[in-house]
């Protein structure tokens, strides 16, 4: 068996939020291989921990991914500033034909279009994906996922951050399907009677005040803020309510593409264009909704650019969502060249914080052996792009550790699931399983 086949039967996914089935990518062919472990969403610390704790299974990951794709380089992007992280992965990558390449600390350095042209040089072609230049890219928690599948081993557990209005932020390493309720009891509960969970970070994740929802492939962590905290009342805004307050207020003073990282990267990307269309009915909707199109969904124009607090990164979300209804596909410039601004303008973490009026909460989230220990799993049958998998098991089914508990259909994209410990299948429906632990 192959490591794309392997890959494949551990169910290994995009662990830094975009959960791509990893075996599809595996199978390409690429020259070069980067371990994405720039981590800018503010107040995580998951992929630092790991390149802390797991150095030597990161970089075993990447030579494995690098001779399945036929790579002669790797290159492992890590911030600076993360100075445990840098040491760690420097002694484990002596003697190797992977190397460290230092990030500065701004958002969005992950984004891997930004990545790979700091990188390479290469800029990646619009609505393009790295392979496109020849480049592989996974975060560093999927590399080692990578190296444990080799060995047989499934993903059954994730690495997550704790953080916000908790008594002790921490990092953890969880089983899937382990709810959110729990791991806020590891760092040691909320310090507010109304939180809300912004679940993958606050510049790009979702919220939801559901402390039950369960943990899944993509997890990286969770902010949790008071409802009452300005970055969470923007972000509950009803979707219309933020349309018709664009509608009426927009200026048109292009901060907001001004301050785009994939604009300044030389992309078609101009929020401020979108923001206009608001204005219009069905004439002229489907020339401006270009300009999203390539819009990565940073949140930056939203939560930093915006003089008037207005919501550009949602208005480009409608967008992009009514240009795939319509079958509509890129019809713009296809050349791309950094604008002269391109270093000058990139947004700091620490001033983003500020903005985000975070400071309060910005603190160490050491990583936790002692973990959770859930007696009830949780486990969405949907936790990677493509497809949701089909339960294998039954109510009353009795189930071990590692086991297949649902599968996508033949040939369809998707991610197997495993059972992340021993237990008795309690219930099975169309979104999800639910395992008590034995």
């Amino acid at each position: 068996m192959n490591l794309a086949e392997q890959v494949k039967q551990a169910g290994v996914v995009g662990a830094g939020g975009g959960g791509f089935p990893t075996h599809v990518k595996l199978a390409a062919r690429a020259d070069i291989v980067i371990a994405n472990g720039a981590e800018c969403e503010p107040l995580l610390h998951k992929d630092a921990v790991i390149m802390e704790e797991q150095a030597a299974d990161l970089v075993r990951g990447m030579q494995l991914a690098m001779e399945a794709v036929g790579a002669k380089e790797g290159v492992v992007g890590i911030k600076g500033k993360k100075q445990r992280a840098v040491e760690a992965v420097n002694a484990a990558v002596k003697g190797t034909n992977v190397r460290v390449q230092l990030l500065g600390d701004y958002y969005p350095a992950g984004d891997e279009y930004d990545l790979v042209f700091n990188v390479t040089g290469r800029l990646i072609p619009p609505q393009g994906i790295p392979i496109n230049v020849g480049v592989v890219v996974n975060n560093v928690e999927t590399f080692v996922n990578i190296a444990e599948a080799a060995s047989g081993k499934p993903v059954t557990h994730k690495m997550l951050t704790i953080a916000g209005a908790v008594r002790s932020p921490v990092t953890l390493r969880v089983p899937l399907g382990t709810v959110y309720r729990d791991c806020l009891a590891a760092a040691g509960g909320l310090t507010t009677d109304d939180a809300v969970l912004v679940i993958g970070g606050l510049m790009m994740g979702q919220t939801t005040d559901d402390l039950d929802t369960p943990v899944t492939k993509t997890a990286t962590g969770v902010v949790i803020l008071p409802r009452s905290h300005h970055v969470i009342q923007r972000k509950l805004k009803p979707n219309q309510a933020q349309a018709q307050i664009g509608k009426s207020a927009c200026d048109q003073c292009r901060y907001c593409t001004e301050y785009c990282p994939r604009f300044l990267l030389g992309y078609a990307v101009e929020p401020h264009q979108v923001m206009r269309s608001l204005a219009f009915t069905a004439t002229g909707a489907d020339y401006f909704n270009q300009w999203a199109s390539l819009c990565c969904s940073c949140g930056l124009c939203t939560l930093y650019a915006c003089p008037e607090e207005l919501y550009p990164k949602e208005a480009c979300d409608d967008a992009k969502a009514a240009l795939r209804r319509a079958n509509i596909k890129w019809a713009g410039p296809t050349t791309v060249k950094p604008h002269p601004m391109h270093d000058g303008r990139r947004v700091p973490i620490k001033t983003l914080t500020r903005k985000l009026h975070v400071q309060d909460y910005d603190l160490p989230a050491a990583f936790s052996e002692e973990g959770v220990s859930p007696s009830r799993l949780m486990l969405r049958l949907k936790q990677s792009a493509g497809t949701a998998c089909q339960p294998k098991v039954r109510v009353g089914d009795r189930v071990s550790a590692g086991q297949i508990i649902g599968e996508p259909a033949a040939n369809a994209l998707g991610a197997v699931l495993h059972a992340p410990l021993a237990g008795l299948v309690s219930e099975v429906t169309e979104h999800q399983i639910v395992l008590e632990r034995s």
